[in-house]
Protein backbone atom coordinates (compact mmCIF):
# COMPACT_ATOMS: atom_id res chain seq x y z
CA UNK A 1 0.00 0.00 0.00
CA UNK A 2 1.03 3.78 -0.62
CA UNK A 3 2.46 5.40 2.17
CA UNK A 4 1.23 8.94 2.51
CA UNK A 5 4.34 10.08 1.41
CA UNK A 6 4.13 8.66 -1.58
CA UNK A 7 0.84 9.62 -2.53
CA UNK A 8 1.70 13.56 -2.31
CA UNK A 9 4.73 12.84 -4.50
CA UNK A 10 2.36 11.03 -6.65
CA UNK A 11 0.19 13.87 -6.79
CA UNK A 12 2.64 16.43 -7.24
CA UNK A 13 4.23 14.44 -10.23
CA UNK A 14 0.50 14.34 -11.31
CA UNK A 15 0.02 18.09 -11.52
CA UNK A 16 3.34 18.56 -13.02
CA UNK A 17 2.74 15.87 -15.49
CA UNK A 18 -0.55 17.62 -16.54
CA UNK A 19 0.51 21.28 -16.80
CA UNK A 20 3.45 19.63 -18.84
CA UNK A 21 0.91 18.03 -21.36
CA UNK A 22 -1.64 21.28 -20.94
CA UNK A 23 1.24 23.35 -21.99
CA UNK A 24 2.36 21.11 -25.29
CA UNK A 25 -0.78 20.54 -26.15
CA UNK A 26 -2.62 23.23 -26.92
CA UNK A 27 -5.31 22.80 -30.08
CA UNK A 28 -5.62 25.22 -32.72
CA UNK A 29 -8.20 25.81 -35.26
CA UNK A 30 -6.69 24.56 -38.39
CA UNK A 31 -5.52 27.34 -40.44
CA UNK A 32 -7.04 28.52 -43.75
CA UNK A 33 -4.09 27.45 -45.91
CA UNK A 34 -4.57 23.80 -44.48
CA UNK A 35 -8.20 23.42 -45.49
CA UNK A 36 -7.57 25.69 -48.75
CA UNK A 37 -6.65 22.50 -50.80
CA UNK A 38 -9.68 20.21 -49.68
CA UNK A 39 -12.29 23.41 -50.04
CA UNK A 40 -11.26 23.76 -53.55
CA UNK A 41 -11.08 20.21 -54.18
CA UNK A 42 -14.86 19.21 -52.81
CA UNK A 43 -16.21 22.73 -54.08
CA UNK A 44 -19.65 21.46 -54.56
CA UNK A 45 -19.99 19.65 -51.18
CA UNK A 46 -19.21 23.39 -49.25
CA UNK A 47 -21.79 24.73 -47.44
CA UNK A 48 -23.99 27.50 -48.30
CA UNK A 49 -22.00 29.70 -45.87
CA UNK A 50 -18.70 29.28 -47.59
CA UNK A 51 -19.90 29.29 -50.95
CA UNK A 52 -21.00 32.42 -51.20
CA UNK A 53 -17.18 33.72 -51.06
CA UNK A 54 -15.57 32.08 -54.90
CA UNK A 55 -12.90 31.49 -53.73
CA UNK A 56 -13.23 30.70 -50.05
CA UNK A 57 -11.68 33.55 -48.10
CA UNK A 58 -9.43 33.21 -44.91
CA UNK A 59 -12.22 35.26 -42.77
CA UNK A 60 -15.07 32.88 -44.24
CA UNK A 61 -13.58 29.71 -43.35
CA UNK A 62 -12.30 31.20 -40.11
CA UNK A 63 -16.02 32.16 -39.18
CA UNK A 64 -17.34 28.70 -40.83
CA UNK A 65 -14.86 26.41 -38.81
CA UNK A 66 -15.56 28.23 -35.09
CA UNK A 67 -19.57 28.49 -35.70
CA UNK A 68 -18.87 24.79 -37.23
CA UNK A 69 -16.99 23.44 -34.14
CA UNK A 70 -19.88 24.97 -31.94
CA UNK A 71 -22.52 23.26 -33.53
CA UNK A 72 -20.71 19.97 -33.54
CA UNK A 73 -20.27 19.70 -29.48
CA UNK A 74 -23.62 21.06 -29.37
CA UNK A 75 -24.88 17.56 -30.90
CA UNK A 76 -23.30 16.02 -27.53
CA UNK A 77 -26.66 16.91 -25.55
CA UNK A 78 -28.24 14.31 -28.73
CA UNK A 79 -25.54 11.83 -27.19
CA UNK A 80 -26.71 12.31 -24.17
CA UNK A 81 -30.33 12.43 -24.80
CA UNK A 82 -29.53 8.67 -26.96
CA UNK A 83 -27.98 7.35 -24.21
CA UNK A 84 -30.89 7.93 -21.60
CA UNK A 85 -33.33 6.38 -24.39
CA UNK A 86 -30.46 3.35 -23.92
CA UNK A 87 -31.01 3.40 -20.14
CA UNK A 88 -34.99 3.24 -20.55
CA UNK A 89 -34.97 0.48 -22.94
CA UNK A 90 -31.86 -1.90 -21.59
CA UNK A 91 -31.45 -0.94 -17.77
CA UNK A 92 -31.54 -3.51 -15.18
CA UNK A 93 -31.21 -1.84 -11.68
CA UNK A 94 -34.23 0.26 -11.37
CA UNK A 95 -36.96 -2.00 -12.77
CA UNK A 96 -38.20 -5.84 -12.54
CA UNK A 97 -39.87 -5.26 -15.85
CA UNK A 98 -37.84 -7.05 -19.27
CA UNK A 99 -36.10 -4.75 -21.59
CA UNK A 100 -37.17 -3.25 -24.63
CA UNK A 101 -35.14 -4.77 -27.26
CA UNK A 102 -36.55 -3.91 -30.43
CA UNK A 103 -37.82 0.04 -29.90
CA UNK A 104 -38.65 0.13 -33.61
CA UNK A 105 -41.82 -1.39 -32.53
CA UNK A 106 -42.69 1.28 -30.12
CA UNK A 107 -45.84 2.58 -30.76
CA UNK A 108 -47.19 0.01 -32.94
CA UNK A 109 -47.19 -2.97 -30.66
CA UNK A 110 -49.44 -2.40 -27.36
CA UNK A 111 -47.44 -4.77 -25.80
CA UNK A 112 -44.14 -2.28 -26.09
CA UNK A 113 -46.14 0.73 -25.42
CA UNK A 114 -46.97 -0.76 -22.02
CA UNK A 115 -43.61 -1.61 -21.29
CA UNK A 116 -42.39 1.33 -22.25
CA UNK A 117 -44.45 3.38 -19.62
CA UNK A 118 -43.79 1.15 -17.07
CA UNK A 119 -40.10 1.17 -17.91
CA UNK A 120 -40.45 5.48 -17.77
CA UNK A 121 -42.25 5.25 -14.25
CA UNK A 122 -39.78 3.15 -12.42
CA UNK A 123 -36.90 4.76 -13.98
CA UNK A 124 -38.47 7.88 -12.73
CA UNK A 125 -39.19 7.12 -9.56
CA UNK A 126 -34.94 5.68 -9.11
CA UNK A 127 -33.74 9.00 -10.61
CA UNK A 128 -35.56 10.84 -7.46
CA UNK A 129 -34.01 8.23 -5.14
CA UNK A 130 -30.64 9.81 -2.87
CA UNK A 131 -28.46 7.26 -3.44
CA UNK A 132 -27.52 6.87 -7.15
CA UNK A 133 -24.99 4.91 -9.23
CA UNK A 134 -22.63 7.59 -10.95
CA UNK A 135 -24.31 6.66 -14.32
CA UNK A 136 -27.59 7.46 -12.98
CA UNK A 137 -26.48 10.65 -11.42
CA UNK A 138 -24.65 11.91 -14.75
CA UNK A 139 -28.30 11.00 -16.05
CA UNK A 140 -30.35 13.39 -13.57
CA UNK A 141 -27.86 15.96 -13.80
CA UNK A 142 -28.60 15.52 -17.50
CA UNK A 143 -32.23 16.25 -17.04
CA UNK A 144 -31.40 18.85 -14.60
CA UNK A 145 -29.99 21.18 -16.60
CA UNK A 146 -32.72 20.58 -19.42
CA UNK A 147 -35.00 22.28 -16.33
CA UNK A 148 -36.21 18.86 -15.34
CA UNK A 149 -36.30 17.41 -12.28
CA UNK A 150 -37.91 14.14 -10.62
CA UNK A 151 -37.94 16.14 -7.20
CA UNK A 152 -41.49 17.26 -8.03
CA UNK A 153 -45.04 15.94 -9.45
CA UNK A 154 -44.95 18.50 -13.04
CA UNK A 155 -41.14 17.94 -13.34
CA UNK A 156 -42.05 13.78 -13.46
CA UNK A 157 -44.44 14.21 -15.25
CA UNK A 158 -42.62 15.96 -17.74
CA UNK A 159 -39.36 14.06 -18.03
CA UNK A 160 -41.81 10.64 -18.48
CA UNK A 161 -43.38 12.99 -22.02
CA UNK A 162 -39.49 13.86 -22.53
CA UNK A 163 -38.06 10.16 -22.41
CA UNK A 164 -41.53 8.68 -24.69
CA UNK A 165 -40.49 11.19 -27.12
CA UNK A 166 -36.98 10.49 -27.26
CA UNK A 167 -37.77 6.35 -27.73
CA UNK A 168 -39.97 7.67 -30.54
CA UNK A 169 -37.30 9.89 -32.16
CA UNK A 170 -35.14 6.58 -31.72
CA UNK A 171 -37.19 4.69 -33.59
CA UNK A 172 -37.85 7.18 -36.64
CA UNK A 173 -34.43 7.87 -36.69
CA UNK A 174 -34.12 3.68 -37.40
CA UNK A 175 -36.18 4.02 -39.66
CA UNK A 176 -35.06 6.49 -41.72
CA UNK A 177 -31.41 5.18 -41.76
CA UNK A 178 -32.60 1.68 -42.88
CA UNK A 179 -34.58 3.20 -45.74
CA UNK A 180 -31.90 5.21 -46.84
CA UNK A 181 -29.12 2.34 -46.77
CA UNK A 182 -32.04 0.20 -48.49
CA UNK A 183 -32.45 3.10 -51.59
CA UNK A 184 -28.46 4.21 -51.10
CA UNK A 185 -29.40 7.29 -50.76
CA UNK A 186 -26.55 7.46 -47.78
CA UNK A 187 -22.98 6.06 -47.35
CA UNK A 188 -23.15 3.67 -44.20
CA UNK A 189 -19.91 5.79 -43.49
CA UNK A 190 -21.71 8.85 -42.80
CA UNK A 191 -24.99 7.54 -41.49
CA UNK A 192 -25.28 9.52 -38.06
CA UNK A 193 -23.63 13.10 -39.72
CA UNK A 194 -26.67 14.48 -38.50
CA UNK A 195 -27.32 12.63 -35.03
CA UNK A 196 -26.24 13.21 -31.57
CA UNK A 197 -22.83 12.45 -30.84
CA UNK A 198 -22.96 9.35 -28.30
CA UNK A 199 -20.10 7.99 -26.24
CA UNK A 200 -21.46 4.66 -26.71
CA UNK A 201 -18.78 2.13 -27.04
CA UNK A 202 -17.97 -1.81 -26.70
CA UNK A 203 -14.89 -3.81 -27.36
CA UNK A 204 -16.04 -5.37 -30.83
CA UNK A 205 -13.78 -2.46 -32.65
CA UNK A 206 -10.42 -2.51 -29.74
CA UNK A 207 -10.72 -6.71 -31.52
CA UNK A 208 -10.75 -5.47 -34.88
CA UNK A 209 -7.64 -2.92 -34.41
CA UNK A 210 -5.88 -5.82 -32.86
CA UNK A 211 -6.29 -7.57 -35.82
CA UNK A 212 -5.53 -5.08 -38.44
CA UNK A 213 -2.16 -4.38 -35.81
CA UNK A 214 -1.35 -7.91 -36.24
CA UNK A 215 -1.86 -8.15 -40.03
CA UNK A 216 0.77 -4.93 -40.47
CA UNK A 217 3.24 -6.57 -38.96
CA UNK A 218 2.94 -9.39 -40.91
CA UNK A 219 3.26 -7.39 -44.00
CA UNK A 220 6.17 -5.46 -42.48
CA UNK A 221 4.28 -2.07 -42.41
CA UNK A 222 5.06 -1.91 -38.59
CA UNK A 223 8.13 -3.31 -36.32
CA UNK A 224 8.74 -4.39 -33.00
CA UNK A 225 9.21 -1.42 -30.76
CA UNK A 226 8.59 1.05 -33.59
CA UNK A 227 5.42 2.80 -31.59
CA UNK A 228 5.63 5.55 -29.28
CA UNK A 229 3.11 8.06 -29.72
CA UNK A 230 -0.64 7.17 -30.31
CA UNK A 231 -3.86 9.31 -30.67
CA UNK A 232 -6.85 7.99 -29.88
CA UNK A 233 -9.88 9.61 -31.64
CA UNK A 234 -13.37 9.57 -29.32
CA UNK A 235 -12.00 6.94 -27.02
CA UNK A 236 -16.01 6.51 -25.92
CA UNK A 237 -17.15 6.31 -22.50
CA UNK A 238 -19.29 3.32 -22.50
CA UNK A 239 -22.80 3.02 -20.21
CA UNK A 240 -25.76 1.30 -21.64
CA UNK A 241 -24.43 1.23 -24.83
CA UNK A 242 -26.96 0.29 -27.75
CA UNK A 243 -24.95 -2.72 -28.47
CA UNK A 244 -26.46 -5.05 -25.49
CA UNK A 245 -25.37 -2.88 -22.80
CA UNK A 246 -26.93 -2.23 -19.27
CA UNK A 247 -26.60 -0.44 -16.28
CA UNK A 248 -24.82 -2.32 -13.98
CA UNK A 249 -21.41 -1.40 -14.31
CA UNK A 250 -20.24 2.38 -13.76
CA UNK A 251 -19.46 4.45 -16.55
CA UNK A 252 -15.98 3.23 -18.25
CA UNK A 253 -13.55 3.94 -20.92
CA UNK A 254 -11.64 0.86 -22.24
CA UNK A 255 -10.34 1.50 -25.81
CA UNK A 256 -7.13 3.65 -24.71
CA UNK A 257 -6.31 0.66 -22.32
CA UNK A 258 -7.00 -1.85 -24.94
CA UNK A 259 -4.55 -0.38 -27.51
CA UNK A 260 -1.63 0.09 -25.15
CA UNK A 261 -2.78 -3.60 -24.02
CA UNK A 262 -2.66 -5.07 -27.89
CA UNK A 263 0.53 -3.22 -28.51
CA UNK A 264 2.02 -4.78 -25.96
CA UNK A 265 1.15 -8.02 -26.87
CA UNK A 266 2.11 -8.00 -30.55
CA UNK A 267 5.85 -6.32 -28.88
CA UNK A 268 4.92 -2.84 -30.59
CA UNK A 269 5.19 -0.79 -27.59
CA UNK A 270 6.23 -0.75 -24.16
CA UNK A 271 3.28 -0.41 -21.60
CA UNK A 272 5.96 1.54 -19.35
CA UNK A 273 6.89 4.30 -22.21
CA UNK A 274 4.09 4.62 -24.70
CA UNK A 275 2.53 8.04 -24.98
CA UNK A 276 -1.28 7.77 -25.70
CA UNK A 277 -3.35 11.26 -26.15
CA UNK A 278 -6.77 10.99 -26.23
CA UNK A 279 -8.78 13.61 -28.25
CA UNK A 280 -12.46 13.99 -27.12
CA UNK A 281 -14.90 16.82 -27.54
CA UNK A 282 -17.31 15.77 -24.38
CA UNK A 283 -16.57 17.27 -21.30
CA UNK A 284 -17.59 13.92 -19.69
CA UNK A 285 -15.14 12.06 -21.27
CA UNK A 286 -12.43 14.17 -20.82
CA UNK A 287 -13.19 14.57 -17.32
CA UNK A 288 -13.75 10.35 -16.64
CA UNK A 289 -10.11 10.05 -18.33
CA UNK A 290 -8.70 12.92 -16.03
CA UNK A 291 -9.95 11.69 -13.12
CA UNK A 292 -8.61 8.30 -13.77
CA UNK A 293 -5.28 9.62 -14.35
CA UNK A 294 -5.65 11.84 -10.84
CA UNK A 295 -6.82 8.48 -8.74
CA UNK A 296 -3.55 6.86 -10.54
CA UNK A 297 -1.12 9.28 -9.49
CA UNK A 298 -2.72 8.56 -5.66
CA UNK A 299 -1.69 4.87 -6.34
CA UNK A 300 -4.79 3.72 -7.48
CA UNK A 301 -5.56 1.21 -10.52
CA UNK A 302 -8.50 1.93 -12.89
CA UNK A 303 -11.01 -1.17 -13.12
CA UNK A 304 -12.65 -2.33 -16.55
CA UNK A 305 -15.67 -4.02 -16.58
CA UNK A 306 -15.13 -6.27 -20.09
CA UNK A 307 -18.60 -7.29 -21.47
CA UNK A 308 -19.62 -9.23 -24.54
CA UNK A 309 -22.42 -10.62 -25.57
CA UNK A 310 -21.59 -13.81 -28.07
CA UNK A 311 -24.02 -14.51 -30.39
CA UNK A 312 -25.63 -17.47 -32.50
CA UNK A 313 -25.20 -15.90 -35.77
CA UNK A 314 -21.70 -15.08 -35.52
CA UNK A 315 -19.06 -17.10 -37.41
CA UNK A 316 -17.30 -19.92 -35.84
CA UNK A 317 -14.20 -18.21 -36.23
CA UNK A 318 -14.88 -14.97 -34.89
CA UNK A 319 -16.41 -16.19 -31.81
CA UNK A 320 -13.31 -18.58 -31.23
CA UNK A 321 -11.16 -15.38 -31.91
CA UNK A 322 -13.05 -12.82 -30.45
CA UNK A 323 -13.61 -15.17 -27.05
CA UNK A 324 -10.12 -15.58 -27.25
CA UNK A 325 -8.86 -12.06 -27.38
CA UNK A 326 -11.55 -11.13 -24.51
CA UNK A 327 -9.74 -13.59 -22.27
CA UNK A 328 -6.63 -12.09 -22.38
CA UNK A 329 -7.45 -8.75 -22.55
CA UNK A 330 -5.73 -6.58 -20.08
CA UNK A 331 -3.29 -9.43 -19.11
CA UNK A 332 -0.08 -6.93 -20.60
CA UNK A 333 -1.31 -4.06 -18.46
CA UNK A 334 -2.98 -5.17 -15.49
CA UNK A 335 -4.39 -8.56 -14.01
CA UNK A 336 -8.03 -10.07 -13.28
CA UNK A 337 -10.28 -9.01 -11.04
CA UNK A 338 -13.58 -9.19 -9.20
CA UNK A 339 -16.20 -8.57 -11.78
CA UNK A 340 -19.41 -7.19 -11.23
CA UNK A 341 -22.24 -9.84 -11.72
CA UNK A 342 -24.44 -9.74 -14.62
CA UNK A 343 -28.24 -9.25 -13.16
CA UNK A 344 -30.66 -12.24 -14.06
CA UNK A 345 -32.53 -9.99 -16.36
CA UNK A 346 -29.03 -9.21 -18.89
CA UNK A 347 -28.16 -12.62 -18.61
CA UNK A 348 -27.07 -12.85 -22.36
CA UNK A 349 -24.03 -10.55 -21.36
CA UNK A 350 -21.21 -12.26 -20.17
CA UNK A 351 -18.19 -10.32 -18.29
CA UNK A 352 -15.21 -10.35 -16.51
CA UNK A 353 -12.83 -7.44 -15.32
CA UNK A 354 -9.41 -6.44 -14.90
CA UNK A 355 -7.29 -3.70 -12.68
CA UNK A 356 -4.77 -1.43 -15.13
CA UNK A 357 -2.03 -0.54 -13.25
CA UNK A 358 -1.51 3.06 -12.29
CA UNK A 359 1.56 3.44 -14.44
CA UNK A 360 -0.25 2.26 -17.50
CA UNK A 361 -3.15 4.53 -16.72
CA UNK A 362 -0.93 7.57 -16.24
CA UNK A 363 0.37 6.99 -19.82
CA UNK A 364 -2.89 8.31 -21.40
CA UNK A 365 -3.71 11.85 -21.07
CA UNK A 366 -7.10 13.51 -22.22
CA UNK A 367 -6.78 16.38 -24.82
CA UNK A 368 -10.50 18.39 -25.85
CA UNK A 369 -9.99 18.84 -29.26
CA UNK A 370 -12.24 18.10 -32.26
CA UNK A 371 -10.12 16.78 -34.73
CA UNK A 372 -12.05 18.06 -38.14
CA UNK A 373 -12.18 21.59 -37.28
CA UNK A 374 -8.39 21.70 -34.60
CA UNK A 375 -5.13 20.73 -34.70
CA UNK A 376 -1.76 20.32 -32.73
CA UNK A 377 1.21 21.59 -34.55
CA UNK A 378 3.85 19.31 -33.40
CA UNK A 379 7.33 18.93 -34.27
CA UNK A 380 8.61 16.09 -35.83
CA UNK A 381 9.82 14.22 -32.95
CA UNK A 382 6.16 15.24 -31.02
CA UNK A 383 4.18 13.35 -34.29
CA UNK A 384 2.29 10.26 -34.06
CA UNK A 385 3.09 6.78 -34.82
CA UNK A 386 -0.56 5.88 -35.02
CA UNK A 387 -3.49 7.39 -34.95
CA UNK A 388 -6.84 5.54 -34.26
CA UNK A 389 -10.43 6.27 -34.73
CA UNK A 390 -13.45 3.92 -34.55
CA UNK A 391 -17.19 4.95 -34.84
CA UNK A 392 -16.38 8.24 -34.80
CA UNK A 393 -16.00 9.95 -38.16
CA UNK A 394 -19.93 8.29 -39.25
CA UNK A 395 -20.93 11.32 -37.52
CA UNK A 396 -19.54 13.84 -40.46
CA UNK A 397 -20.19 14.40 -44.18
CA UNK A 398 -18.02 13.84 -46.85
CA UNK A 399 -16.30 17.48 -46.52
CA UNK A 400 -15.62 17.35 -43.00
CA UNK A 401 -14.58 13.14 -43.37
CA UNK A 402 -11.56 14.95 -46.07
CA UNK A 403 -11.33 17.89 -43.46
CA UNK A 404 -10.29 15.37 -41.02
CA UNK A 405 -8.02 13.17 -43.07
CA UNK A 406 -5.73 15.72 -44.66
CA UNK A 407 -5.63 17.30 -40.80
CA UNK A 408 -4.52 13.91 -39.21
CA UNK A 409 -2.25 13.62 -42.04
CA UNK A 410 0.11 16.75 -40.62
CA UNK A 411 0.23 15.68 -37.13
CA UNK A 412 1.13 11.59 -37.58
CA UNK A 413 5.30 11.64 -38.66
CA UNK A 414 5.79 9.97 -41.88
CA UNK A 415 5.38 6.84 -42.51
CA UNK A 416 2.96 6.49 -39.92
CA UNK A 417 -0.61 5.45 -40.09
CA UNK A 418 -3.84 6.37 -39.21
CA UNK A 419 -6.42 3.40 -38.51
CA UNK A 420 -10.48 3.60 -38.44
CA UNK A 421 -13.08 1.44 -39.20
CA UNK A 422 -14.80 3.92 -41.49
CA UNK A 423 -13.86 4.63 -44.90
CA UNK A 424 -12.63 7.84 -45.49
CA UNK A 425 -13.31 9.71 -48.99
CA UNK A 426 -9.79 10.26 -50.90
CA UNK A 427 -11.30 12.93 -53.54
CA UNK A 428 -9.13 15.87 -51.75
CA UNK A 429 -5.59 16.18 -50.87
CA UNK A 430 -3.75 14.86 -48.19
CA UNK A 431 -1.10 13.26 -46.72
CA UNK A 432 -2.54 10.12 -46.23
CA UNK A 433 -2.38 7.40 -48.78
CA UNK A 434 -4.30 4.22 -48.96
CA UNK A 435 -2.95 1.19 -46.91
CA UNK A 436 -3.76 -2.22 -45.70
CA UNK A 437 -7.46 -2.93 -45.34
CA UNK A 438 -8.43 -5.66 -42.66
CA UNK A 439 -11.40 -7.38 -43.48
CA UNK A 440 -13.29 -9.62 -40.36
CA UNK A 441 -16.25 -11.82 -41.19
CA UNK A 442 -18.44 -11.78 -37.92
CA UNK A 443 -21.67 -13.00 -38.95
CA UNK A 444 -22.97 -14.42 -42.35
CA UNK A 445 -23.35 -11.13 -44.41
CA UNK A 446 -22.01 -8.76 -42.01
CA UNK A 447 -17.97 -8.14 -42.28
CA UNK A 448 -16.40 -5.41 -40.31
CA UNK A 449 -13.19 -3.73 -41.44
CA UNK A 450 -10.81 -1.51 -40.51
CA UNK A 451 -8.54 1.08 -43.20
CA UNK A 452 -5.59 2.20 -42.73
CA UNK A 453 -3.70 5.18 -44.11
CA UNK A 454 -0.16 5.81 -44.15
CA UNK A 455 1.19 9.53 -44.30
CA UNK A 456 3.83 9.68 -47.40
CA UNK A 457 7.57 10.18 -46.31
Amino acid sequence: MPSKISKILGVFLFCLLTLCAALAQTPQFVPFASAQPVLSAMRDALPPELKTSSPVTADAWNNWVRSRDKEIRGRIEGGEADTLTNLLCLGVTYTKEPRILDPQKYGKDSAINSLAEKRADDLIRALAGARLSEGMLEMRVFLEKKGLSPATPDGRKKIKAYLLANLAHQRDDLNKWGAELSAKKISVYQLFKDRGISTDSNLYPDYTIERHLRQMMEKGLLTPGSVHRVAIVGPGLDFVNKSYGSDFYPPQTTQPFAVIDSLARLGLADPASVEVYTFDISPRVNRHIERARKTAAAGKPYTVQLLCTPLNQWESSFRVAFLEYWQKFGDRIGKPATRIAVPAAAAEIWNRAVTIRPGVVLRVTPVDMNVVYQTLPLAPDQQFDVVIGTNIFIYYGGLEQALARANLGTMIKPGGFLLTNELLPDTAPSKLANSLQTSVLTAPGDTEYVYGYVRQK
